[in-house]
């Protein structure tokens, strides 16, 4: 007989993590997150969620003892979706093996909280915190995740839908080839940027990510805060998110447009660290940081990817995009430069106008597609998907 068991303890803490690395024993595409990224969530001392919510744990345990499945309910006051209406809580970190019954009873005891909490529906699988990190499920691309990128097996689709979740929106991932001839498109685009010292281009500097820290700050607020659930961010947030990044910060992939000196663009890249930190398997101690000092070294990164690009507003629509995109690939495509391969995180199926930006950067595909589903308590109630902005 399956029994639950709630993670009230560091030892089932642990086990809580391990039960995903043993559930993908064999999977080549399967890289171990760092235990530290994961243990994070769940530590009130780190996750700033917890100053608006609360979070249960979950094990599921089969009559010989073995975990076969695991899960996380998450309640967020500061979690809402453009058209909610009522209370939305949020499962996440959610592993099962290939069986129903076993997934619905995990399923049914996050419910079963949620509802103790007042809460009237559930999104999954998504993080208790920011959207970047641990969201939705993946339906397409099944292939070695970014940093922090949710990674599951294709029946995971089936055990969701089975038991009543719905696409509530896709989250569309593009790859490209970075150093490929740019798109046309886009070079007729620019040709009022061409010769105007209005405008000017920049990539970071780490020795003056203060002022970096400022421009991100203001074109980023304009062109994002409000979107999505998206808060505003201030400079002190983002000179310490920098000051973080710093270490596996590559001035040639983060970007700023100005006008007048005024940033009204931004395009935020990183290397893809998890083509790093595989070779780390889960740890992060004193001698998996030599490893890594050492594999960041010697073994060449080919893959970055996108974080955040953004447009303020008022240069929406006049070909500020297109000459970011262009300013950018004349560094991309030096060989000095060591990225043969782009992939651009999730954009939300609700933002035509971003997922338009990023068709236009060259030779694009749909690398991957992640989903947030949504399982409303009240079966009677109509289900609608998230309001295109």
């Amino acid at each position: 007989m399956m029994q639950i068991i709630n993670v009230n303890n560091s030892t089932l803490a642990d086990a809580f993590i391990k039960m995903q690395v043993a559930l993908y024993i064999g999977d080549v595409n399967y890289i171990q997150p760092l235990y530290k990224d994961v243990a994070e969530v769940f530590d009130e001392k780190k996750n700033k969620a917890y100053r608006f919510g609360n979070v249960e744990r979950w094990l599921l345990k089969n009559e010989t003892g073995k975990y076969i499945g695991r899960i996380a309910a998450f309640v967020n006051k500061k979690y809402k979706n453009k058209g909610d209406d009522i209370p939305i809580g949020g499962i996440g970190f959610f592993e099962c093996i290939n069986n129903q019954t076993a997934a619905n009873l995990l399923f049914d005891t996050a419910k079963e909280w949620l509802q103790s909490q007042g809460i009237e529906a559930m999104d999954g699988p998504i993080n208790f915190g920011e959207r970047d990190r641990w969201w939705g499920l993946v339906t397409l691309g099944y292939q070695q995740p970014l940093y922090c990128m949710n990674y599951n097996l294709p029946y995971y689709v089936s055990l969701f839908e089975n038991y009543g979740f719905k696409t509530f929106f896709e989250q569309i991932c593009f790859f490209m080839k970075p150093k490929d001839p740019i798109n046309k498109k886009i070079l007729e685009r620019i040709k009022t940027f061409e010769n105007n010292p209005d405008f000017s281009f920049s990539t970071i500097k780490k020795n003056n990510l203060e002022k970096y820290a400022a421009d991100f700050t203001i074109a980023y607020n304009k062109a994002w805060a409000g979107h999505g659930g998206l808060k505003q961010l201030s400079k002190e947030q983002v000179l310490l998110m920098f000051t973080k990044m710093k270490p596996v910060m590559d001035e040639h992939i983060i970007y700023f447009a100005y006008y007048k000196n005024e940033p009204i663009a931004l395009f935020v890249n990183l290397p893809d660290l998890n083509q790093w930190f595989k070779y780390l398997h889960g740890k992060f101690g004193l001698l998996q940081k030599l490893k890594f000092l050492w594999v960041k070294n010697f073994i060449p990164n080919k893959k970055f990817t996108g974080l955040v690009f953004g447009v303020v507003p008022e240069w929406q629509g006049k070909g500020v995009d297109a000459y970011l995109i262009s300013e950018a690939h004349k560094i991309i495509k030096s060989d000095a430069v060591p990225y043969t391969e782009y992939e651009m995180q999730w954009i939300g199926d609700f933002n035509p106008k971003m997922i338009n930006i990023a068709k236009t950067l060259g030779d694009v595909e749909v690398s991957r597609k992640l989903a947030t589903m949504r399982y409303l308590f009240n079966r009677n109630k109509e289900f609608v998907r998230h309001p295109i902005l």
